[in-house]
């Protein structure tokens, strides 16, 4: 699909939105990576629009009538113009700009109407040299078209009926019954392409789900729905590498909680975890816009946040012990309460890599626990 530094953007008419939908209940996220496929095969791009024009060229020179001129004078000017909007797409997609994904569309079916064309009025100029010639170079582009398009369905059994469905009305008006067989072979081939699109592309989003579902998976705590270790560790190295001391700094909050094996042993792990799924949905209602939590293991969280300095950091702590310290209903016969010590390092005052900084955060944690419950320690330089 789309390469990892573009992101091509969805169209915004009506129609183009129809033709490039991929279907109902299909993310967001997976529809603008579909939407970068069609921008995408270059190969096949380019190796169909040197076919069509150097089809659309012989057959011209064969026949130089004004049908065949306005045909070689339109395929000329939608291949060039196909050609300097996926440029300029590919080229905005990487700087974050609108990708001009509408005009893109409408250029394609453009193309393929163009191709329709030829191949029309070849059938009817009685030349059966060109008309095949002409149909063949159609037929052959169903294949590209399916390939580069299937991620929109619609789109490609448009461009396929546009490419194509020509042949059927040629033959019409051919003076040869036996071409007619045409009328019966076209719309079947049409038919079964453009199923054959629906079906990749139905495999497509599935697979594209289900690698969305195991991505979540490894990187999600099953118990609590926060970050896991794997998680947490990407979201830190991205905090790294945006780092830049006075105008990007993070927080990492290495929290562990006070007094939670007491619940264990007491109540058993069935009220354990619930407990700490509570401190979980807790903590996630504390953090502000972009930032992250996870749970690394027993009853430790790590928040991940983006402070300017170190009186912030230190206040959101305070927030955060003094919600985990509010008591908990865990269906016995009274409130359950515990308490939670706090170790902060920042990104990059603390360290330089991930590693250091959750280092730092740990080493942090220690003094508060060893100051007593309900502290907050600030990594040393």
């Amino acid at each position: 699909m789309q390469n990892t530094d573009r992101t091509y953007s969805l169209p915004q008419w009506r129609l183009t939105r129809w033709l490039v939908s991929p279907g109902r209940d299909v993310p967001s996220d997976i529809r603008v990576e579909l939407i970068g496929g069609l921008f995408g095969s270059l190969p096949i791009f380019f190796g169909g629009i040197i076919n069509t024009l150097l089809v659309a060229a012989l057959i011209t020179v064969r026949h130089p009538e004004p049908l065949f001129l306005v045909w070689l004078v339109l395929e000329s000017l939608v291949c060039v113009s196909r050609i300097v909007v996926l440029i300029s797409a590919r080229k905005a997609a990487r700087l974050g700009r609108p990708t001009y994904t509408d005009l893109y569309v409408v250029l394609a079916l453009l193309w393929a109407s163009s191709v329709g064309y030829g191949t029309f009025i070849s059938l009817v100029s009685g030349d059966w040299i060109a008309a095949t010639i002409a149909c063949l170079s159609a037929a052959s582009m169903v294949g590209g078209i399916c390939v580069r398009n299937f991620g929109a369905p619609r789109m490609s059994a448009a461009m396929v009926v546009l490419s194509v469905g020509p042949c059927a009305l040629g033959a019409l008006f051919t003076q040869e019954a036996i071409f007619w067989l045409v009328l019966v072979q076209v719309p079947l081939y049409i038919a079964s392409m453009s199923m054959a699109s629906y079906r990749l592309n139905a495999m497509l989003v599935s697979t594209m789900l289900a690698e969305r579902e195991h991505e979540r998976h490894t990187r999600q705590d099953s118990l609590t729905g926060l970050l896991n270790r794997h998680g947490l560790l990407r979201r830190l190295d991205q905090a790294v590498a945006l780092a830049n001391p006075g105008s990007a700094e993070f927080a990492v909050l290495y929290l562990d909680l006070d007094g939670f094996k007491a619940v264990n042993d007491t109540y058993g792990h069935a009220a354990g975890d619930a407990l700490l799924r509570l401190v979980a949905n807790r903590v996630l209602a504390l953090l502000p816009e972009g930032a992250g939590a996870a749970r690394i293991g027993g009853d430790e969280f790590v928040l991940l946040t983006q402070h300017g300095d170190e009186a912030e950091a230190r206040a959101f702590s305070d927030r955060v012990i003094e919600s985990v310290a509010q008591p908990y209903d865990l269906q016995q016969d009274h409130p359950i309460s515990i308490s939670g010590s706090v170790g902060i390092a920042l990104i990059p005052r603390h360290g330089a890599d991930t590693a250091a900084v959750l280092h730092a955060a740990d080493r942090a944690l220690y003094l508060a626990k060893s100051a007593g419950k309900r502290q907050t320690a600030m990594a040393q330089t």
